[in-house]
């Protein structure tokens, strides 16, 4: 992963958890992903929650002049998908989470981060 990629990771880290998000990790996938370099990916108690965490994401990043190119899911609050290009990062609820699986998808089960 390239060191501009793992900035923008750690700054993301850093705004989630700081809206307490949960279980945040971030997934290297350069190599097997054509489009990014890098998924950070947390969960959320709540619609409420998940929305607070992309907001508090995007402010941050928008902030240090890293600008999001694109945002899914927001409206609906259970999923949000944040593409700022090296970085994707994905504020889930548990539930969904669990459901999609991301870890398993991408098979990769090194995270670069994770919680203590």
């Amino acid at each position: 992963m390239s060191d501009i990629s793992k900035n923008i990771a750690e700054k993301i880290v850093v705004a989630a958890e700081d809206k307490k998000a949960r279980d945040v990790r971030v997934l290297d996938v350069e190599g097997i992903s054509t489009v990014t370099d890098c998924f950070v990916i947390c969960s959320a108690n709540s619609d409420t929650q998940v929305k607070a965490i992309a907001d508090n994401i995007e402010k941050e990043l928008d902030k240090e002049g890293i600008k999001i190119l694109h945002k899914e899911g927001y409206r609906e609050g259970r999923w949000i998908l944040m593409d700022y290009g090296t970085c994707v990062t994905h504020v889930f609820v548990e539930e969904e989470r669990e459901f999609y699986n991301l870890e398993r998808l991408w098979g990769t089960d090194q995270p670069v981060h994770e919680e203590d």
